[in-house]
């Protein structure tokens, strides 16, 4: 029986090729870079702001802190941490959600 598919076989004479280890990701990346976003605005705003950037799969709402009233009468702020990885790879982050 001939084989249809005999350009797919492996040749035993190309046994000294090298095969290449691929590096993993993780070695190149650094320590985790600390990233603060700040809403300060009216309490409604900064509720609509953290709802949209939930809405949109940046942040969960529980990870935003409390409204925390500021020394200006009516206005609050809210925060949230974010780490990243700083790869060593130019203009690479891998985002930690933590």
């Amino acid at each position: 029986m001939k084989l249809k598919y005999r350009n797919f076989l492996a040749d035993a004479s190309n046994q000294d090729l090298a095969i290449p280890h691929p590096q993993p990701i993780i070695s190149q990346v650094t320590e985790p870079e600390k990233i603060k976003h700040t809403l300060t605005g009216s309490s409604k705003a900064v509720i609509r702001t953290i709802q949209v950037l939930h809405q949109l799969g940046y942040a969960n709402i529980r990870d935003w802190t409390p409204l925390l009233p500021t020394s200006n009468p009516g206005e609050v702020m809210s925060i949230l941490v974010r780490s990243k990885l700083r790869s060593s790879l130019p203009d690479t982050y891998v985002w930690l959600f933590v």
